[in-house]
C-alpha cells in the first residue's frame, strides 16, 4: 500500500466503508488541549514552519535528541531554518514513529504537499510551506475552523480570570474556546511556590485562604466562575497518589504549614492531596463537571535538562507506581460513601494500569450512560498500537460504544489529523471484529457506532451545549 494512501491503516473492507462513509467528515470536539486562548484571539500568522510545528513540540524534540541533534538547534539559538533541517533530518530515520505519519499527514492535509520530507526535499517544503503560512487560510482560527472543530477546552489555572475566553466568547460563532480547570499549583505544595499561590487563588476568588476549608470555599468560587464562562471539565495530574485519609483539623494544619513554608512531610502531603480531591470531586459533582486522572508519570528524570531547559521538554517518562490502581480504588471507594463520584475519565501512562483501571470503573458506574470512562492513549501510548490497546481493553471491560473517543492533548494547531488517525485505527479495530464475525456484519449499525465515537457522545456527555448551540 501507498504511504498515506487513502486507505492507510484500514486492513478490511468494512473499515474502509466505516472510515469513508461515517469518520471521516464528522465535526471535532476537542475537550483536552494546551493551545493557548492568547494565540487563537490574537489570531496571527506564523513567520515559518518551525514556529508553528516544533516550537513547544517535546515529542519532536525526543527524536532529534535521539539523533544525536545539538541543543541549540532544538531549543537553543539557531536559526528556524537550520532546525527544521535538522528535523527534516532526523525524520529520515523515524519510521515507524507515529511522528512520522502525523507529520506527513498534517503537510499534506493542511498544505497539500505530498513529498516525503527529508533533506533533499528540506528546502522546498520549507518555501512551499512558508508562503502558505503567509496566507489568512493558515491564521490559528481558520486552522481550527477549517479542521470542522466545533469546540476546544483549554488548560486554565483556577486563578485566571479568563480574559481572552471572554473575547473569544464574544467575538467567535464559528467554534467554542472553553476553559478547563487544572489545578496543578494546589497539588504540588512541596514546590516552594504553594504560600505564593495562594496569594493569587485568594486575590481571583476573593477569599483570604488561612485553612484548608477557606482553600476550598476560594476553589468553589473558581469553580463557579469556570462554569458561567461554559467550563465542564477539571483535569488533574497524579503523577503518583497514596490514599491516606485524615481529619480536617489535621488538613488544616497541614496547609497553615505550607502557607508559611514549613516542611510538608509525605504522610501529611498523601493526607492533603486526599483530601483535596474528594472535594474536587464533590465540586466537578454539584456543577455537573467531568473529571479527568492523568496518572502514573514521572516527570521532568533528568535534573540537569530540568535546570537548563526546563520542564516540560521532553525529558518525562512512564511511570512505575504499580498500585496507583489500587489507591484509585481506595478514593473511590470513599467517594461512592460520601456519594460525590462524578463523571470521570481516567489516563495512566502506563498501560499496565489499564485492565485494572477499566474493571475498577466497573464497580462504580450506574449514575449515567458511561459515567467512568476509559481515557485514550495517553502520551507515549498515542500511536495505533496504543490506541487498538486501548480500544480493545474498554471494549472487553466496559461498553465501547459509549466511547466519548478522542483529544489532542497538544500545544500545535496543526495537531488536528490525530483525530483522523484515531478515526481510522478505531475503523480498523471495529471492522476486524467484523471480518472475525464477532460483531454483526451491518455497515448501519457499526457506522452509528463509528460516528458517535467520533463526536455524538462527547457532544452528549460533557454538555458544552446546554442550549442546543
Amino acid at each position: 500500500m501507498k504511504f498515506l494512501s487513502d486507505d492507510f491503516l484500514l486492513e478490511n473492507e468494512m473499515a474502509k466503508t466505516l472510515f469513508h462513509n461515517y469518520a471521516k467528515d464528522m465535526p471535532i470536539i476537542d475537550y483536552h488541549c494546551h493551545l493557548e486562548p492568547q494565540e487563537i484571539y490574537e489570531n496571527k500568522k506564523y513567520e515559518n514552519l518551525t514556529q508553528i510545528w516544533l516550537g513547544g513540540d517535546h515529542y519532536k524534540w525526543r527524536l532529534l535528541r535521539a539523533n544525536g541533534v545539538p541543543e541549540r538547534l532544538i531549543t537553543g539559538e539557531a536559526s528556524d531554518y537550520d532546525k527544521f533541517f535538522a528535523f527534516a533530518e532526523t525524520l529520515e530515520k523515524s519510521f515507524g514513529n507515529p511522528i512520522y505519519e502525523w507529520t506527513h499527514l498534517e503537510l499534506k492535509r493542511f498544505f497539500n504537499i505530498d513529498k516525503l520530507i527529508s533533506r533533499a526535499t528540506a528546502d522546498e517544503i520549507w518555501e512551499e510551506a512558508n508562503a502558505k503560512l503567509a496566507t489568512d487560510a493558515f491564521t490559528p482560527r481558520n486552522l481550527i475552523k477549517n479542521s470542522k472543530v466545533k469546540v476546544l477546552v483549554t488548560t486554565d489555572d483556577p486563578a485566571s480570570d479568563l480574559p481572552y475566553h471572554n473575547l473569544l466568547s464574544a467575538e467567535e460563532k464559528d467554534f467554542k474556546v472553553l476553559p478547563g480547570l487544572r489545578p496543578d499549583h494546589l497539588i504540588m505544595m512541596r514546590n516552594g511556590a504553594f504560600s505564593d499561590y495562594l496569594t493569587q487563588l485568594s486575590a481571583a476568588a476573593k477569599i483570604e485562604i488561612t485553612d484548608f476549608g477557606s482553600l476550598i470555599e476560594a476553589l468553589s468560587a473558581r469553580f463557579a466562575y469556570f462554569h458561567e464562562m461554559g467550563g465542564r471539565l477539571s483535569d488533574h495530574s497524579l503523577s503518583t497518589y497514596y490514599f491516606v485519609n485524615s481529619d480536617r483539623a489535621t488538613i488544616d494544619q497541614i496547609v497553615q504549614k505550607a502557607i508559611k513554608n514549613e516542611p510538608v512531610s509525605d504522610l501529611e502531603y498523601h493526607q492533603y492531596i486526599t483530601a483535596l480531591m474528594l472535594e474536587i470531586m464533590k465540586l466537578n459533582q454539584k456543577y455537573g463537571w467531568t473529571l479527568q486522572l492523568h496518572v502514573n508519570v514521572n516527570r521532568s528524570i533528568n535534573p540537569i535538562a530540568l535546570q537548563e531547559i526546563g520542564e516540560n521538554t521532553g525529558f518525562d517518562t512512564i511511570g512505575t507506581q504499580a498500585n496507583i490502581s489500587e489507591e484509585l480504588t481506595k478514593l473511590f471507594t470513599a467517594a461512592a460513601y460520601r456519594g460525590i463520584i462524578p463523571k470521570t475519565i481516567f489516563y495512566s501512562l502506563n498501560p499496565n494500569d489499564w485492565m485494572e483501571l477499566a474493571t475498577m470503573m466497573g464497580c462504580f458506574q450506574g449514575k449515567g450512560v458511561q459515567q467512568l470512562q476509559l481515557g485514550a492513549g495517553w502520551w507515549f501510548n498515542d500511536t495505533a498500537e496504543g490506541m487498538t490497546h486501548q480500544l480493545q481493553t474498554f471494549a472487553s471491560q466496559s461498553l465501547l460504544p459509549n466511547f466519548v473517543g478522542m483529544l489532542t492533548d497538544s500545544r500545535s494547531f496543526l495537531s488536528y489529523p490525530r483525530h483522523e488517525y484515531f478515526r481510522r485505527v478505531l475503523c480498523n479495530f471495529i471492522g476486524s471484529l467484523s471480518e472475525a464475525g464477532r460483531v454483526p456484519d451491518s455497515e448501519a449499525l457499526l457506522g452509528k457506532m463509528v460516528k458517535d465515537i467520533s463526536y455524538t457522545n462527547a457532544y452528549d456527555y460533557f454538555g458544552f451545549f446546554e442550549n442546543g448551540d
